[in-house]
Parts: C-alpha cells; sequence; structure tokens
C-alpha cells in the first residue's frame, strides 16, 4: 500500500482554484447541525489553502439522495453558513442541484485570491456513487488543484473523490487525510511493539479480514463485544442465547489455530455480564449477572465483559507501544453495560503507547466518556478505517499523487 502521498505542504496553490473535497456528512434535525465535529476537523485544511492563496472551492456528501424530499432536507446550505462563522468569513453557497451549474460556474469565475465557495451535495448527481465521467469531467473543469481531505469516503471510488483525481493537473491530500494515513496506515504497516490491538462489536462477519490481517501483524489480539461469543462458541462452549453467528464457528476455530501457529497471543473473555433478554429501550434499567465464559447458562445472554475480563485485557494493554482499537466490549448504549467498553477506553488513556481509535462506535464511545484528548488518534472514518485495518488500498487515497 502506497502511503508516501503529496499533502497540501508540497504545492502553490496562490491563484489557482483549488476543489477540497471535505467530510461534511452531519447530522442536521430541522436544517440545523446537531454536531459539528466533522466541519471543525476540516478547519486546518481550509485555513492553509485560504493563506496560500487559492481559490477554494469545497465539496462534500450529505447522506443518500433517494427521493424528491432528499433534494429539499439534504442540501448543504446549513452548513456554507456555519463555516461562514467558524472561519470568520462569507463561504458563498452554489445552489445548482446539478452541483456545477450555473451558479457554480459563475461564482468560480469570480473568485479573487483566498475566497471560499461551497458546492451543493455531490450526490445530487446520480452518477457520483457511480464514478461517471461526466459529473468527475464538471469538476475537473473547474479547478486546477484537487485536495482529497474525506477520509470517511476513502474506501468508495466516487466521482468526487477518485473520478476527479484522474482528471485533475494535481492531486494532492488535506492534514485529515495525511494524519489518518500517519496513524493508522502507518500502525498497520510498519507499528512501534508490543503491538495489540482491540476488537469489539456485535458481528464477526464485519470484522472477517480485519481479525485475518491484524493476527500477522500484531502481538496482542483481543476480542470482546458480541462477536466474542460465536468465538467462545468455537472453543466448545455454551453460550446460552448470546449472539452467535453459526456460519463463523468454522473461521473462528481457523483464526484461533491461525494465532496459534504465528505465536500471537489471542485473547478471548473470562467472564461475562449476562441478561435474561436485550434491554428495551436499550438504555433501560435491566438485572445482570456475571458467570464465568464457560458458564453462561442457557437461559442468559452475554452483554459485556466481566470484571476478570477487564481486568486481563487493562494488563495486555499497559506494556503495549501501539494498540489500535475498532469496536465496542459490549452493549455501551446501556450504562449498565458499559463497564467493559469505558475499562477500555480508560485503559487506554493511562497507557504511554500510541493510542488510535478506529472510528464508528469506538469513536463515539471514547468521545462520550471524556477520554477523547487523551487519545493519540481518533479516525473520522468507520468503513475506511476498517478497510485500513484489513490491509487493503483504499481508492481514495490511492489517487492521491505518490511524492
Amino acid at each position: 500500500m502506497g502511503l508516501n502521498k503529496k499533502s497540501v505542504d508540497d504545492i502553490n496553490v496562490k491563484g489557482l482554484r483549488v476543489l477540497c473535497r471535505c467530510d461534511f456528512n452531519v447530522p442536521l434535525k430541522g436544517g440545523q447541525i446537531t454536531d459539528e465535529n466533522r466541519l471543525v476537523a476540516a478547519l486546518p485544511t481550509i485555513k492553509k489553502l485560504i493563506a496560500d492563496g487559492g481559490k477554494v472551492i469545497l465539496c462534500s456528501h450529505l447522506g443518500k439522495v433517494k427521493t424528491e424530499e432528499d433534494y429539499a432536507s439534504k442540501t448543504l446550505a446549513p452548513v456554507a453558513a456555519r463555516l461562514s462563522e467558524l472561519l470568520g468569513q462569507e463561504v458563498k453557497f452554489a445552489a445548482d442541484r446539478e452541483v456545477v451549474g450555473p451558479n457554480a460556474r459563475a461564482a468560480v469565475a469570480a473568485m479573487k485570491d483566498g475566497d471560499v465557495i461551497l458546492l451543493e451535495n455531490t450526490r445530487f448527481r446520480k452518477e457520483e456513487t457511480k464514478n461517471g465521467e461526466e459529473f468527475a469531467k464538471d469538476l475537473a473543469s473547474i479547478c486546477d488543484v484537487f485536495v482529497n481531505d474525506a477520509f470517511g469516503t476513502a474506501h468508495r471510488a466516487h466521482c468526487s473523490n477518485v473520478g476527479v483525481s484522474a482528471l485533475a493537473d494535481t492531486a494532492v491530500v488535506g492534514y485529515l487525510m495525511q494524519k489518518e494515513i500517519d496513524f493508522l496506515g502507518n500502525a498497520v504497516e510498519n507499528p512501534v511493539r508490543p503491538f495489540v490491538a482491540i476488537l469489539g462489536g456485535a458481528k464477526v462477519a464485519d470484522k472477517l479480514n480485519v481479525i485475518s490481517n491484524l493476527l500477522e501483524k500484531c502481538d496482542t489480539l483481543i476480542i470482546g463485544g458480541g462477536m466474542a461469543y460465536t468465538f467462545l462458541k468455537a472453543k466448545g462452549y455454551e453460550i446460552g442465547k448470546s449472539l452467535l453467528d453459526e456460519t463463523k464457528i468454522d473461521y473462528c476455530k481457523e483464526m484461533m489455530d491461525k494465532a496459534e501457529k504465528l505465536g500471537k497471543q489471542l485473547l478471548l473473555p473470562v467472564d461475562t455480564v449476562c441478561t435474561d433478554q436485550f434491554p428495551d429501550p436499550i438504555d433501560a434499567e435491566i438485572a445482570t449477572v456475571v458467570v464465568d465464559a464457560d458458564k453462561i447458562p442457557a437461559d442468559k445472554m452475554g452483554m459485556d465483559i466481566g470484571p476478570k475480563t477487564i481486568a486481563l485485557y487493562a494488563d495486555a494493554v499497559k506494556s503495549a507501544k501501539t494498540v489500535v482499537w475498532n469496536g465496542p466490549m459490549g452493549v455501551f448504549e446501556n450504562p449498565i453495560l458499559a463497564a467493559g467498553t469505558k475499562a477500555v477506553a480508560a485503559a487506554l488513556a493511562e497507557t504511554d503507547a500510541t493510542t488510535i481509535i478506529g472510528g464508528g462506535d469506538s469513536a463515539a464511545a471514547v468521545n462520550q466518556l471524556g477520554y477523547g484528548p487523551k487519545m493519540s488518534h481518533i479516525s473520522t472514518g468507520g468503513g475506511a478505517s476498517l478497510e485500513f485495518l484489513e490491509g487493503k488500498e483504499l481508492p481514495g487515497v490511492a489517487a492521491a499523487n505518490d511524492k
């Protein structure tokens, strides 16, 4: 995987039209942005391009666009308004249903150095997600330089990240992308050892290739969350009503054999917090019982790692130099079933290791618990960070010019 990419620090954009693909896929309620983390994260790259005298044209997708109603509710107009406030200068919104239409072209033509405009939601064009040539050409026609700073879509080959890269004279990565490459990419390709990987979440199926790839790269692999129970079943334990993927039992056996052959430590829960049923609603009060992992009663289901497992996992992290964590240890949305996830987050916050949180639920958990600032890096991509951990080449990264 070629990770040595040109970045915004390697180019001179003065007087040039710079199309910058950001990740402004933010949650909206009644036209109001409810979480602006992604906007704030994009600011350093945008400010750099403004300071260097570029004509900055921002673009992003927002949600999925399927119905006529989506064209009204998924507009990026609120993002332009909030970005204007965050940057302290006007971000002109080009409201074209075809994204690169008369408004956008006129706005770009009138730009002075240091001006900023935002194009409409790239998914307003049907061919965006199919990487159709027509839309990629439209985007390339309004820029001299392309900057990709949207890691969240790096695992997808779309017009606004891959198609336009091929047509632009210069295509580089922004600071956010560079940070993801530096941390996630390099953690997997050349980690400082001991390297501990922690995988959680509900489904083994989502993490199949990650488990296999990380076993080759890490020194210790820790398994928690719902997928741990399929591993316990593969060991011959009874798991009661716990989450089970019958089709993956043999795969789990293979992975345990693989760990043994490679001389890697594969840690599974030794005790588990059980309930009678899944909490409904998810944050409802619920009675729990802690049992050893090989003694789960037939009428109970495992919902979180137990105290002995917490101690075991926290101890494994203490001596690590690099830790990658993807996926919660239990049903962390319920305060009673969040102890395992909290304890892992706390252990990571206390270690001197480079700590990398692989997007999605783990990132949400770490931020909710207030441990965000203690982590070396929290990835902005869910699916993209998983594919990076699988060792896959990401189209959005590959498309940028090499140094």
